[in-house]
């Protein structure tokens, strides 16, 4: 029986077909260029391609992650949602400091956002809430995510009795539902070549925005 580790050594890695790319001729801020390449990833369908992995810090120091949906993107940060009180939300309200990281493989880019992250107003964040879909708003009011679930099937009861509530309140809104807005310090490109010479753009912020090429 062959081995777990002769397995994976035998997954094919790097698949993607990178497009051109000089990061020598690339804009001031990391912003446009995120823009340009998260358009890319949409224009040649790859699966998902606003989906990231946030992580952040447990109160123990301990690092978590999950995937989630951007939301947008401008030239104050990175957007993503949740509810205040999910674990996600605990943690960030603990220490307000994150990661996203993109992948985007068909394509073999990466991109990393590390920085600062803030809650929305109250307004912005019932307004993103209001753009979900009828069954994911159903599913925020009833706010037991990340919660110890006893019988499945209470799901189901649960979720109904938010949608009914919002069939006679349309504009009801989670109250924890919060926005949140990640403010860049640091932002890394990553391109893949197959041999293994990647190509790395890394922008700091300090004052001002610097740009780094990065050995692979």
């Amino acid at each position: 029986m062959t081995d777990l580790r002769t397995r994976l050594r035998a997954v094919p890695t790097l698949t993607g077909t990178p497009p051109t790319w000089d990061p020598t001729r690339t804009p001031d801020t990391p912003h446009p260029l995120f823009v340009d390449w998260l358009l890319t990833a949409i224009d040649q369908q790859v699966p998902e391609p606003c989906a990231a992995t946030l992580s952040t810090v447990r109160a123990d120091g301990r690092p978590n992650g999950r995937v989630l949906i951007l939301k947008n993107v401008t030239d104050d940060g990175w957007q993503f949602a949740s509810s205040s009180t999910s674990r996600k939300g605990e943690e960030l309200a603990t220490s307000p400091y994150a990661a996203l990281t993109f992948y985007w493989i068909p394509l073999g880019r990466q991109v990393r956002v590390l920085g600062r992250v803030e809650p929305a107003e109250p307004e912005e964040s019932a307004q993103d809430f209001l753009l979900r879909s009828a069954p994911a708003r159903a599913e925020a009011l009833v706010g037991r995510q990340s919660a110890v679930l006893e019988d499945p099937s209470d799901i189901d009861a649960a979720v109904k009795e938010q949608s009914d509530r919002i069939a006679i309140e349309p504009e009801l809104v989670a109250p924890n539902w919060t926005l949140y807005t990640l403010h860049a310090e640091e932002v890394e490109f990553w391109q893949a070549d197959p041999d293994r010479r990647h190509a790395r753009l890394r922008y700091r912020l300090t004052d001002h925005w610097t740009k780094e090429l990065l050995w692979p």
